[in-house]
């Protein structure tokens, strides 16, 4: 469960302040009712300007108060016939093909959590990128990110032409792919060799440019510098063999943060939540014969 609006929580600390309030001032005629004669205390009551026990009808409106703001902060559950929408916020995804990475055990983690990604990243375009001393666009974004599994599969420690583990080529020519998307995605899959001043430097422009960079570590041999490959990102950070936290940043792409967009992924109980509301404030219009 998620809440929708969880700004109006904001109203129960000030409803928790008008209960002290309430309770402070004491009884409905002030504390007359402890000094008053029976006969004049009955009167009172008979004509309707005085209620015997009324201290919850006080809180009542408090009490629907509450409930109207927990309704208004939309608790929601998702739901399994959640439309999937089309999304022009492409995805990349660049793997470190450096001999730490790609000569040891260390690429079967990396093609694993690449071809998880691809599985869980529906209806969003995916590209693929990979690198050593040079980044290669092996695709540009594609709406059918399952014609990438073959290629991640095929993976292996002869496919790149160079040495080296140069990231911030893969940074740069992942800005030139994303260039112009309002929303997208990077995720870079390494052990964290290579990182400089000048991968730091593209990450900073890809973040000024909307990119969010998540970042899925992997252990190399040798292994690279994990501290600054998390440095780099600005969004979601795991491990390649528990990408939980990523593939849930990226499953929802643009939609997780349009407001619009993210409600029709979700059943709003609210209306049906504030609408209890009107039980407490109902007893308000009770009237005796």
């Amino acid at each position: 469960m998620i809440l929708l609006r969880p700004g109006w929580l904001a109203a129960l600390p000030l409803l928790a302040l008008a209960v002290l309030l309430l309770r402070r001032r004491g009884a409905d005629a002030g504390g007359w009712e402890t000094v008053m004669p029976p006969t004049m205390l009955a009167g009172m009551m008979a004509l309707g300007h005085l209620r015997r026990g009324s201290g919850w009808r006080r809180l009542a409106p408090v009490a629907g108060a509450a409930v109207l703001a927990l309704g208004l902060a939309g608790p929601a559950l998702p739901r399994a016939d959640a439309p999937v929408f089309a999304q022009s916020d492409a995805v990349v995804i660049a793997i470190d093909m450096s001999d730490s990475v790609a000569a040891g055990p260390a690429l079967a983690d990396a093609q694993a959590a690449a071809a998880g990604l691809l599985t869980r990243l529906a209806g969003r375009p995916v590209g693929l990128i990979l690198y050593a001393n040079e980044a290669y666009a092996v695709a540009a974004p594609t709406d059918d990110p399952a014609t990438l599994q073959s290629q991640i599969a095929v993976l292996d420690a002869a496919i790149m032409p160079d040495e080296g583990s140069h990231p911030a080529a893969a940074l740069s020519l992942a800005g030139q792919m994303l260039a112009g998307l309002k929303r997208a995605d990077l995720v870079l899959i390494s052990d964290g060799g290579g990182i400089d001043a000048a991968a730091r430097a593209e990450a900073a422009r890809l973040a000024e440019a909307g990119v969010r960079i998540s970042v899925l570590s992997v252990e190399g041999e040798p292994s690279g510098d994990a501290v600054a490959l998390r440095a780099l990102a600005n969004g979601a950070v795991a491990e390649a063999g528990r990408p939980g936290a990523v593939v849930a940043a990226l499953a929802g792409g643009g939609l997780d943060r349009d407001r619009a967009l993210v409600a029709l992924q979700y059943r709003d109980l609210g209306p049906w939540l504030a609408a209890l509301a009107l039980l407490p404030l109902a007893m308000q219009f009770r009237r005796q014969a």
